[in-house]
């Protein structure tokens, strides 16, 4: 038996979480929202690796109703060499992910925020290459 439809409510969520860029846009449909921070992360260099569609692999996987939600892998192919150039492993925490959930009244966007995801990592030398991902991240963000 599959469970009922629950739509993504912002306030049964945490309000701004400090691992998260978040933006609320009212009025954007869903497609409409992938396509817009798809567009913002090509401008500051990211490209979408990977796609995955939450509402899909539940409803097979569990037989379980959920609102329209994507894990959108992104990466920036220059600043992930960077990364991986100053330490092998951190290639554990990319793509950056960013999701766009359906939202009672429009869609949610929301990216990983790169400064507290490195916090992790104990490697100075990555230091300019997480503020660089951060100001373009924060760039997509704003944009929208």
């Amino acid at each position: 038996s599959s469970s009922a439809f629950v739509p993504f409510r912002k306030e049964t969520t945490m309000a701004n979480p400090s691992y998260a860029l978040t933006k609320h846009l009212k009025s954007v449909g869903f497609d409409a929202a992938i396509a817009a921070v798809t567009e913002s992360l090509k401008a500051e260099g990211f490209g979408v690796l990977t796609e995955i569609d939450i509402q899909k692999t539940f409803k097979a996987k569990l037989d379980v109703d959920h609102r329209r939600y994507v894990i959108l892998g992104a990466c920036n192919p220059t600043l992930a060499h960077r990364a991986l150039s100053a330490d092998e492993l951190v290639g554990l925490l990319l793509p950056c992910n960013v999701i766009v959930a359906e939202e009672d009244e429009g869609s949610m966007v929301a990216i990983v925020n790169p400064r507290e995801m490195f916090k992790v990592v104990e490697n100075v030398d990555l230091g300019p290459v997480v503020d660089e991902v951060d100001a373009k991240l924060h760039r997509v963000i704003d944009s929208l």
